[in-house]
């Protein structure tokens, strides 16, 4: 049977773990495009802003771990964008297929649904096929491929762009 998952606002107890999940997908993967490693502090200081700008941190907790994160924040820093945000999910190497992605893009959409906004953008590695996957099936669609617009281990990446009217 398969444990059940919680989702919750992020606290301060939350940050070592956020910040585990963050750094292996710096080390390991093309999910964010950051070549530096950070710490708690660096996490303690993006959970203050965010919650200073009224954007939610989610967490989700299986077995009382939390496996996985979720956050949405400005799209472009100009008052004409205001009802569009950019959202980041991204969950525990171990813990990957089990619908916890799943689970925290729906909670984040109730969120941004909650708040009035008017569209959620997904900046996604163009070959990260799953997510992909996992936008469209919450209703996503591909608006376009940036092609060659970063760079990490040593290639240039395109990235795809997806957008949820909400």
């Amino acid at each position: 049977m398969q444990q059940a998952i919680l989702i919750r606002d992020a606290g301060e107890a939350d940050l070592a773990a956020i910040r585990d999940i963050y750094n292996h997908a710096v080390e390991h993967t093309t999910a964010i495009w950051n070549d530096v490693l950070i710490d708690v502090d660096n996490r303690r200081v993006w959970l203050e802003l965010r919650r200073a700008k009224g954007f939610p941190v989610l967490v989700a907790e299986v077995g009382g771990r939390v496996a996985g994160y979720a956050s949405y924040g400005d799209w472009r820093a100009f008052d004409g964008y205001r009802h569009t945000v950019e959202h980041s999910v991204y969950v525990d190497k171990d813990s990957r297929g089990a619908g916890l992605g799943k689970a925290l893009m729906l909670a984040l959409i109730e969120r941004a649904r909650a708040a009035d906004l008017h569209v959620m953008i997904a900046a996604i590695e163009a070959g990260n096929a799953a997510s992909i996957a996992l936008h469209e099936r919450l209703g996503f669609r591909l608006v376009g491929i940036h092609r060659e617009v970063g760079q990490k281990f040593g290639r240039w990446l395109d990235l795809a762009a997806m957008e949820l009217k909400l």
